[in-house]
């Protein structure tokens, strides 16, 4: 089992879990947490230290040259170097040097809260199903957000490792489980924009990401669709979804997910226009 390191809560928990599995005969499961990162020295040493339970901590990181790898290294042997070939593919990579009997799939900037791991730890002793949803608590630009089409939020993240695996979309993919999915209570906690500047960089990755996988489906985009796709997640996000309840970070939200969409359908218009012979 992975040193709990300077998290002494995080031992607690996995004595206090042990001791129960001694006392009723049960047979402990084995948790595998897969990572894939770059460039996320400013986030990576508190996700991991908020894995310090789990037994085995597997990282795939995709040329980092910030301190990543490092502070990754000081946690776990297994640090792996890809290049990138889109968020699903990479996510396999990582689940193939997993070896655990159950897989917990986390970014970079997630924590795993302290009523999560003891949920997880509890639920898995005598599991009833295949894979597990769990509720994510998302902060943007210094606020949680709780409405906004955040919340709730459920991600499935825990899952058996011969069970599961994760679609090959460059950009949000998500896990296929050949079995039962069940729901857990306690929110996986996502510091997912600190700022703006990280906000626009987002927008920008995510739309071009977008972009490439709408094409690759054969979807073209055009001016008008830009715009009206734009408007609608805006009163979608702001007024159907309740954003106005987030206050100016609701607003700033609403903007920036018409923003993404605006350019995502722009960003399609030009490569038709790029790669004409490639129109169906």
């Amino acid at each position: 089992m992975i040193s709990p390191c300077s998290n002494a809560f995080g031992y607690n928990v996995v004595e206090r879990i042990e001791t129960i599995i001694e006392a009723k005969g049960l047979v402990k499961t084995t948790i595998s947490a897969i990572i894939i990162t770059k460039n996320e020295a400013v986030n990576i040493r508190k996700c991991l230290e908020s894995l310090a339970w789990v037994d085995e901590i597997v990282v795939v990181d995709s040329g980092s040259t910030d301190e990543t790898i490092a502070i990754c290294r000081e946690f776990t042997e297994k640090v792996y170097s890809h290049d990138w070939p889109g968020f699903g593919p990479q996510k396999n990579r990582a689940l193939q040097y997993a070896v655990g009997e159950w897989v917990l799939s986390i970014d970079a900037d997630e924590r795993v809260s302290v009523p999560l791991r003891e949920e997880i730890s509890s639920v898995l002793l005598q599991p009833g199903r295949d894979a597990y949803e769990m509720p994510r608590l998302s902060s943007y630009c210094g606020r949680f957000i709780r409405h906004s089409g955040w919340r709730p939020d459920y991600v499935l993240r825990l899952f058996r490792r011969q069970r599961g695996r994760f679609s090959d979309n460059i950009v949000h993919e998500r896990v296929l489980v050949d079995g039962p999915v069940g729901k857990l209570k306690n929110d996986l906690i996502h510091y997912s924009f600190r700022d703006l500047e990280q906000v626009l960089n987002v927008v920008n990755r995510y739309s071009s990401l977008g972009a490439e996988q709408k094409f690759k489906a054969g979807q073209r985009g055009g001016l008008g669709l830009a715009i009206l796709h734009g408007l609608g997640n805006f009163l979608s996000t702001y007024f159907l979804q309740a954003g106005f309840l987030d206050g100016r970070q609701g607003l700033m939200l609403a903007i920036s997910n018409a923003e993404g969409t605006y350019y995502k359908f722009l960003k399609l218009l030009y490569l038709g226009e790029k790669n004409p012979h490639d129109r169906d």
